[in-house]
């Protein structure tokens, strides 16, 4: 998943970017308020980890407009201020968690999981991109008028693409979203696979676009 790292204090930020990218995810950094409003307004993300005291403006101020906005993307607030008013500061005004500095990394890998699992369940039972419907309440998914039926597999990654529009989900990420039987398919070509056929089965070629070197991604 696609994750915002805004942290002014660039070695702190490469090195949380180096836990992340450990784990898989997928990184963008904002060295500042001006530049993690840029991105955000670039770029989708499944979370923001926000540092409160930026170079040039406040984190809190970020997340009420982030809101303001209409920008539900679940926000995990990193900073050195451990005061309750503080935390609930951040809850009234729109953060989905509060992480005091200095935090382990084995506790923000796990509330990052617990926000993104979160995020997950709220997502729309009916999504519609370019013509392909999919209603996850009935397992179904529409071309043209038209079921099309697809294999378990071939479904949780559709499901998987469409709800996460323009982001870019490396094989690794299809990979470990496929394994459900706790082997190992690190290797294996399946996602190639499973993208050919789903490219086939909905005739639409060029809705799931690869990235070279990367995975593939959909465009809405």
């Amino acid at each position: 998943m696609n994750i915002l790292v805004v942290e002014d204090d660039r070695l702190s930020a490469q090195h949380l970017i180096k836990v992340l990218k450990h784990e898989k995810y997928i990184c963008d950094l904002a060295l500042g308020y001006e530049e993690a409003r840029t991105l955000l307004d670039l770029n989708t993300y499944s979370i923001v980890l926000l540092d409160w005291n930026l170079g040039d403006g406040d984190g809190l101020e970020l997340l009420k407009e982030m809101r303001e906005l209409g920008i539900t993307i679940p926000v995990l607030m990193l900073s050195a201020n451990s005061e309750i008013d503080d935390r609930v500061k951040v809850l009234d005004n729109g953060g989905d968690d509060y992480l005091c500095k200095p935090y382990s990394h084995v506790e923000l890998l796990a509330r990052m999981r617990v926000l993104l699992r979160r995020e997950t369940t709220q997502v729309t039972t009916l999504i519609s991109i370019d013509g392909i419907t999919l209603e996850s309440s009935k397992h179904q998914v529409i071309v043209n008028d038209k079921e099309v039926l697809l294999t378990t597999s071939e479904y949780d990654l559709l499901e998987l693409f469409m709800q996460n529009p323009n982001i870019v989900l490396t094989r690794y990420q299809l990979s470990e979203h496929l394994n459900k039987s706790n082997y190992s398919i690190k290797h294996s070509n399946i996602v190639d696979v499973h993208v050919k056929n789903l490219r086939k089965k909905l005739n639409a070629p060029k809705f799931i676009k690869t990235v070279r070197s990367v995975g593939y991604t959909i465009k809405k």
